[in-house]
């Protein structure tokens, strides 16, 4: 527990943000207050991907109605892949944006997808070499940060799906953010992941004197029929991170992965099935503990 108290101390402590100044050459700045939240696992294959862009269309429909832009700083390129139906090319990629010999703003990279509310940035295949190249850079832990700034003013929430490990791209990520989102699924390798990935939010926050706070853990790939590793796996989540663990949890769904085959997000393939109903408890959740609704949370235990 003591280990709980002193991460959550440190997520809530005083450090300034040290935000950098305005790149030159932005976009009109517009008249919103965003919200970034990166979307981090140490572990791959936990619903990272498909946390990000079902609670992002979630967070753009009804009820919630918000602005919400989706950047995708996983090389893999899956945010695209999962919504390909709805995104749309774009002529300026992430790494023209990182590598760039003087800042630029993240808006020359942002495209509307076919989805109301929702913006994209456009698939980057280049994102292996950029992470590498970003170790050259002089303030490479802040490019992101810098090229957001305008970002911000043009949404209520943006959504940043990060690598599955922790180098340039995903270090850009944490120091751009907010608030970090953790999925994490019912196995031994992901739960020792969530302890990676917190004790380097606490070396972020004190090495770049940054505020970044956790939103939650989050519980994907929930299968009840597996009662012993889940009874396990959940007490330890408990014990070790109490009131960090979101109440709600994402169950094994057959409909997300075909959702995710066909280009869709859960809404607009089957908009009733189990896991649209348990994105739709998250986005309220989400919303209620960032203050950006007045939707009440609710778990879908």
């Amino acid at each position: 527990m003591a280990a709980k108290r002193g991460v959550r101390g440190l997520l809530r402590g005083g450090f300034g943000r040290n935000r950098p100044s305005e790149p030159q050459g932005v976009r009109a700045t517009g008249r919103l207050n965003g919200r970034v939240i990166a979307v981090a696992a140490q572990k791959g294959g936990v619903g990272k991907t498909t946390t990000t862009v079902n609670l992002a269309c979630a967070l753009a429909r009804a009820p919630h109605d918000l602005k919400v832009l989706l950047v995708d700083i996983d090389p893999q390129g899956h945010v695209a892949s999962s919504l390909r139906d709805s995104v749309k090319p774009g002529r300026v990629s992430l790494t023209d944006i990182l590598l760039a010999d003087r800042p630029r703003d993240l808006m020359e990279a942002v495209v509307p997808s076919a989805i109301e509310n929702l913006s994209t940035t456009p698939p980057d295949k280049q994102l292996n070499e950029t992470d590498a190249l970003l170790a050259s850079r002089v303030g490479r832990e802040y490019i992101l940060q810098s090229a957001m700034v305008n970002a911000r003013s043009h949404f209520d929430v943006i959504l940043v799906d990060c690598p599955p490990n922790l180098g340039n791209l995903t270090l850009n990520a944490l120091v751009a953010a907010d608030e970090v989102l953790v999925p994490c699924d019912m196995s031994i390798l992901a739960f020792e992941g969530v302890a990676d990935l917190l004790a380097t939010i606490e070396t972020v926050n004190v090495r770049l004197r940054q505020q970044l706070d956790v939103l939650g853990i989050l519980r994907t790939r929930v299968d009840r029929r597996t009662t012993q590793i889940n009874e396990a796996i959940e007490q330890a989540l408990e014990f070790n991170y109490g009131d960090l663990l979101l109440d709600t949890e994402i169950p094994i769904n057959s409909a997300l992965a075909k959702a995710q085959a066909a280009g869709l997000s859960i809404f607009q393939y089957q908009p009733r099935a189990r896991g649209a109903r348990a994105y739709s408890a998250l986005a309220a959740e989400a919303a209620e503990r960032l203050g950006l609704s007045a939707a009440p949370a609710v778990a879908n235990r």
